[in-house]
């Protein structure tokens, strides 16, 4: 009887195991993936955002990623100030024309369409949260203005640690351009519930976003590939100058302020050599 039930543990034990690595087998075949990390013209302590990167991901964004999603800190005058896209002011005037806000009360009490001024925020496409959940099968698109800073992944160690040194801030983009890049069709034995799309990318990676960008949707005029890879790059640079416009001037301060530091600690050092040189000890 020992000898039964010692044969039986032994026999159960393997099964399990064999499941267990069978299952293992099985989620790491459909384990999400670390985005690619991308050479952005914005990474480091000296990285600058790339002007004509900007204006190609505002073109993805107006004519692509508007039609869904909000970016409720992004005003029209944004668009002509120092650090981004570098549109002139007479440009930024025509982008915001192009648009009718919602304004009033006027004398009679009722709100009215005007053309949009540079003094406007960039308008959302629908009016409210219940608005845009019923035209996006119940998902809610989320607002541009922060999501570049917002989202990340999983670094690990000692990679974080290697992040801290080199200054890598990019998660945030990195993630949205492999995101962009992430869908395929599903792998056997995978059920997309209805309405979602398999994304490689994405955390369960069933995703309620449509593939939002295909070769050849957008013109550029400036030469470079119209492919998904390259806007899906611009308009996450694009995004990453939504959330933090004032990154090429924070930078260019920091750097003054350090050489600044290394003066003062020189001048310092000398004065210091001056006053108590003669001063026995």
């Amino acid at each position: 009887m020992t000898i039964r039930s010692s044969l039986f543990g032994a026999v159960a034990a393997a099964l399990l195991l064999t499941a267990g690595a069978a299952g293992a087998r099985a989620e790491d075949a459909h384990a999400q993936p670390r985005p690619h990390r991308m050479s952005w013209s914005f990474a480091g302590p000296f990285g600058m955002y790339d002007p004509a990167q900007l204006q190609r991901g505002f073109k993805v964004f107006k004519e692509v990623c508007a039609a869904c999603h909000s970016a409720n800190y992004l005003y029209f005058r944004n668009l002509a100030q120092e650090g981004g896209p570098h549109f002139t002011e007479a440009q930024a005037k025509q982008v915001a024309s192009e648009y009718q806000i919602t304004d009033g009360p006027n004398d009679a009490g009722d709100m009215f369409q005007r053309p949009g001024r540079l003094s406007d925020h960039w308008p959302a496409p629908f009016p409210n949260d219940n608005a845009a959940r019923a035209a996006n099968g119940g998902a809610l698109p989320p607002d541009f203005s922060v999501l570049a800073k917002a989202r990340s992944y999983h670094v690990g160690f000692p990679g974080f640690i290697t992040d801290a040194f080199i200054q890598y801030q990019e998660h945030g983009v990195d993630y949205i351009h492999a995101l962009l890049t992430g869908y395929e069709d599903a792998p056997a034995g995978v059920h997309l519930q209805p309405g979602l799309n398999y994304n490689v990318y994405f955390p369960g990676h069933q995703i309620a976003m449509p593939k939002p960008l295909s070769d050849g949707q957008v013109d550029y005029t400036d030469g470079s590939p119209q492919t998904v890879d390259q806007y899906s790059q611009d308009v996450a640079a694009f995004m990453m100058w939504v959330a933090e416009p004032h990154l090429d001037q924070r930078k260019r301060i920091g750097f003054q302020v350090m050489i600044f530091l290394i003066v003062l600690g020189g001048l310092l050092y000398f004065t210091k050599k001056k006053v108590w040189s003669n001063v026995a000890h």
